[in-house]
This record gives C-alpha cells, sequence and structure tokens, in this order.
C-alpha cells in the first residue's frame, strides 16, 4: 500500500480529507453533507479503473478532483436532491425487498 493510501486511510472525518488534500471549503456546506460528500467520494473513486497502478502524485491529483467534485456537487444542491444514500430513494417510492428477505413467522398459540 503507497504512503498516501496509508495516511489516507488513517483519516475518519470530511474536514480532515479536505483539509488532507488543501481543499477550500465552506464549514456550514460540510457540516450540513459530511457524510453525503464522504459516500459521492466513494463512489466517485469505484468508478475509477486501475489506480493501483498510481503512484501517489497521480493518486493525489485523482484524489483533490473527486472529492473536489463530491464537495462540489453538495455546494450546488442538496443532500435531497442528490440522493446519495438508499433511504432518499426508498422515500420517493423505489424500494425493493427480495423474498430472501421476508421472513415468515409462525402465528403465535392463544
Amino acid at each position: 500500500m503507497s504512503h498516501l493510501r496509508k495516511t489516507l486511510a488513517n483519516l475518519s472525518s470530511a474536514e480532515d480529507f479536505l483539509k488532507f488534500l488543501n481543499i477550500d471549503y465552506e464549514e456550514t456546506v460540510v457540516h450540513i453533507n459530511r457524510l453525503h460528500i464522504l459516500k459521492r467520494f466513494h463512489d466517485y473513486l469505484k468508478r475509477e479503473k486501475n489506480t493501483e497502478d498510481l503512484d501517489d502524485q497521480s493518486l493525489k491529483t485523482l484524489y483533490v478532483k473527486l472529492l473536489s467534485q463530491a464537495y462540489q456537487d453538495f455546494v450546488v444542491s442538496d443532500a435531497v436532491s442528490e440522493k446519495v444514500f438508499k433511504v432518499f430513494h426508498q422515500a420517493i417510492g423505489v424500494s425493493h425487498v427480495s423474498l430472501e428477505k421476508v421472513a415468515v413467522s409462525a402465528p403465535k398459540a392463544r
């Protein structure tokens, strides 16, 4: 694992990531959307291919780009509109429960 990845693995808050990557941010935006920003950043990272081959400088450049993009998503929009988490999809009626997850319980004896 690269030095950069090890350092990032020890960061825990959106503010930690933004500060470490030297990304300017408004505290109020992050305060309201910190989990959404990190989730969106994670989603953007998952879309990237072949990041294992990048050196630390290239990786840092990519992380700055993607975290900046994730942060900006919530500067110009909000959590409800962006629907990062599953609960927001369920709130608009998009829900799916597989039959395997439905447990059939026996009626209680009286």
